[in-house]
């Protein structure tokens, strides 16, 4: 691991691009202004399953400022359809898909047919002019529904509604259960609500046969890809530029229906089109995640020794596939990260992901883990109260030893050595200072208040290796490439193949940057987001940022000081083992001999007959690094105190604590501000977030005014704190922190609700626990008073 020369590692350094994202001098998707630019909007089905009978366009196409209609058929000539393959997962299945529906919609939302014209208001005027007739079709609204013997089949052609199922069968014989429980949870679908939601700006020259697309993106390079393949151009032939993103969350890693539609529209026009996603748009138009009814069991011992959990998962995919990371990885990580933290003796899981008519389900910040958190703590919290112990000592009891339960966890899951949860548990413990609040809460009672404490360990997967995509054929990255410059000045500047969505990763990368070579922050500039010039990478997902493209940073540190040696040491007239960097400088040791790096940097770029026969030396390398692991393994626990108003069901956040092991901290406020960010979503997942269909699969919340998401004033404060057990066999010693706050934060809420509830002998294992369900569980309202409140 490499180690820091300057103090810049571990230093909590606030974003610069923050500033100027607070003066209003970001530029985003839509600040952008092209010449020529044509705007475009959708007509999209109105039904969650019909046949398309007939479009008629002809008073669309008279309208003031309209320039061209497309239906499916009329961009075939450039688009071809794509499906979404996942060769090593055998058992996943999906059809073909199209940019405009065909013949047969298959959600509501779904992409028929594309306006363009002058401005977006003469588009969006013209899209009311067009005459859709459609026959509706019986709708799939869940995965149980699908899931029925007598279902209708979605797609005819794979004969039933099953897009991917697995299982687990690791039994190990145990002793009998003092205490076992069953327990049926619901999750709802989310979305990811991004504060700027998806756009792009396709500009197709015909003369030069290149495709240049601004987009809102997570991944330019798999953009790239897509792009690439669909419209028949070669990778060379399509640039992406990315502005600055307002968060992705997931919600930006897939190909989209309607970003193709308008990248084809533009090779078939000769003219840059640009279509950004409304908010109403975004609800019935962006992946969705979870969607889960989860049939849980799990036999505990008299001592509170895990023996066994058992877990049948229903998942909901949507119509199709998301394309081309697949519908199937929410399911897969969510049964096999049950009772990862812990040294179950047996897991027994299924899940199955069943087609519906609904959007598609994609990768959502998290991932499945959240789900397999919920279930696995959840499930221990019950445990812990049947058998009356403490729920932290219900853990520590059950805590994963490598020495004892080997490497692997019950899912099958490589933590890749010891985990940290004893002494997270022990940090967290103290930061709560434990004793006190259960003092608190005891006082609380007895004054007829309704307190409550839960916990949630967690493990949070991140940064795949090639296997994982690449293995299976799927033109997804999942190494990054740094190229480092030494400037005349004596600044450096990184090119990197990393993307930002707003998390401050451009300072990280800085950070590493600086402090190896004792020059300011400021001497430091980073470049991103460019295909034309940034190496090939993955991109921002899977809490891969700067545990991947901080490595690749540091050896492109090493190469480039290696390189710098070989020049300064002609210039000093000395042996470059002699040599050492600092201050900006490189030193003779023993000595107060010096070359600057901007001494340095002219003479490489300008005077390199002053290297004699070393010379010329290129100022700049360029790295690339792959993360050797299936992934990375971090690990946490989080607790959250609340308080339930039993009359009126509303739960108050008072406090929430998260103690998080992501390796080496290299800047801490950075960090802190990932965690309190996942914490805030995953309390939304507890208290608030959930998209509601009806029995036609119809949306019932489209906006937000229906879909709640937590705000500032409900939040309560978070309280973070760190243990560092860094990666061994790498320069950074980092691993993800993206995802990690999110995966437990739910369960922690859900945890401290039922034991707030758990004085009146209530739980609640249906996500978000609203304050119906709240009194529900109380026995305050009847089911037929909800249902009719409803």
């Amino acid at each position: 691991m490499a180690t820091s020369q300057s103090g810049l590692i571990g230093q909590p350094i606030a974003r610069p691009k923050a500033r100027q994202l607070a003066a209003g001098r970001g530029r985003y998707l839509d600040d952008l202004r092209v010449a020529g630019v044509l705007h475009a909007a959708f007509l999209r089905s109105p039904y969650a399953h019909a046949k398309l009978l007939s479009l008629d366009s002809e008073a669309a196409r008279q309208a003031p400022g309209v320039v061209a209609v497309f239906a499916a058929a009329d961009l075939e000539p450039v688009l071809t359809p794509w499906t979404a393959r996942m060769p090593t997962l055998a058992a996943h299945r999906s059809v073909e898909q199209t940019a405009l529906v065909r013949d047969r919609s298959l959600w509501q939302g779904q992409p028929v047919a594309l306006m363009i014209a002058e401005s977006v208001a003469q588009a969006e005027d013209a899209v009311a002019l067009l005459s859709a007739q459609w026959e509706p079709l019986p709708a799939l609204a869940t995965a149980a529904q699908s899931l029925a013997d007598d279902a209708p089949v979605l797609h005819q052609a794979l004969g039933n509604n099953v897009l991917f199922e697995h299982r687990i069968d690791s039994v190990r014989e145990h002793p009998p259960a003092a205490v076992e429980l069953r327990h049926h949870f619901q999750f709802p679908r989310h979305t990811g609500v991004s504060l700027e939601p998806r756009g792009l700006i396709a500009d197709f020259d015909p003369a030069q046969n290149q495709l240049t697309v601004h987009a809102s993106t997570q991944v330019p390079h798999q953009m790239r890809a897509m792009l690439a393949t669909h419209l028949s151009l070669e990778e060379h032939q399509v640039r992406v530029i990315v502005p600055d993103v307002g968060g992705g969350f997931g919600v930006k890693l897939h190909c989209y229906e309607d970003e193709m539609a308008i990248a084809a529209a533009s090779r078939l026009l000769g003219r840059p089109v640009k279509y950004v996603v409304d908010r109403l748009e975004a609800f019935a138009s962006d992946i969705h995640a979870r969607a889960h009814r989860v049939d849980a069991a799990v036999r505990v011992g008299a001592d509170g020794t895990l023996l066994g959990f058992e877990v049948d998962d229903q998942v909901e995919a949507g119509a199709v596939s998301v394309y081309p990371r697949t519908s199937a990885l929410e399911a897969l990580h969510a049964i096999s990260g049950i009772a990862a933290p812990y040294r179950a003796m047996s897991l027994q899981a299924r899940v199955r992901v069943a087609f519906q008519n609904k959007p598609a389900i994609g990768s959502y910040r998290g991932v499945g883990q959240p789900i397999a958190c919920a279930v696995t703590e959840m499930m221990i919290d019950s445990a812990a109260r049947a058998l009356d112990l403490d729920p932290v000592e219900i853990r520590r009891r059950n805590f994963r030893q490598l020495d004892r339960d080997g490497a692997l966890t019950p899912g099958g899951l490589d933590p890749g050595g010891e985990l940290s949860f004893q002494a997270c548990t022990d940090q967290l413990l103290e930061l709560m200072d434990y004793p006190s609040l259960r003092k608190r809460q005891r006082e609380a009672r007895a004054n007829g208040r309704a307190l409550g404490i839960g916990f949630a360990s967690f493990i949070e997967q991140s940064a795949p290796n090639s296997r994982v995509y690449g293995g299976a054929g799927v033109p997804i990255a999942a190494g990054d490439g740094c190229s480092l410059r030494l400037e005349s000045s004596g600044g450096l500047s990184c090119i990197t193949s990393a993307q930002f969505q707003g998390q401050g990763l451009e300072t990280g990368l800085a950070q590493l940057i600086a402090d190896a070579f004792g020059i300011a922050l400021e001497s430091v500039r980073i470049v991103h987001g460019d295909t034309a010039v940034t190496p090939v990478g993955g991109g921002t997902w899977a809490s891969r940022g700067l545990s991947v493209s901080g490595e690749a940073t540091l050896v492109a540190v090493q190469q480039l000081k290696l390189r710098l040696a070989k020049a300064a040491a002609e210039l000093l007239e000395t042996a470059e083992s002699d040599l050492e960097f600092r201050d900006g400088a490189v030193h003779v040791a023993g000595t107060d001999r010096s070359v600057t790096l901007a001494e340095l940097g002219f003479a490489l770029h300008y005077q390199p007959h002053r290297l004699g026969q070393s010379g010329p030396i290129d100022p700049m390398v360029t790295a690339h690094v792959q993360p050797s692991r299936p992934y990375q393994i971090a690990n946490g626990i989080q607790a959250s105190l609340v308080e339930v108003d039993i009359d009126t069901g509303l739960v108050h956040l008072l406090r929430h604590w998260v103690v998080d092991d992501c390796g080496r901290v290299i800047n801490p406020l950075l960090v802190d501000e990932q965690l309190r960010g996942g914490v805030v979503q995953g309390i939304g997942a507890a208290l608030f977030e959930e998209c509601r269909y009806d029995d036609q699969a119809q949306l019932l919340t489209g906006t937000l005014a229906d879909y709640l998401v937590p705000m500032a004033a409900e939040m309560p404060d978070i309280e973070i704190g760190h243990v560092e057990t860094p990666v061994p066999g790498s320069l950074l010693g980092g691993k993800g922190v993206g995802e990690a706050s999110i995966v437990g934060a739910a369960a922690a809420v859900a945890n401290a609700v039922n034991d707030a509830l758990s004085a009146y002998g209530a739980e609640i294992f249906e996500l978000p626990i609203t304050p119906e369900r709240v009194l529900r569980a109380l026995g305050s309202v009847s089911p037929r008073e909800h249902e009719t409140a409803a």
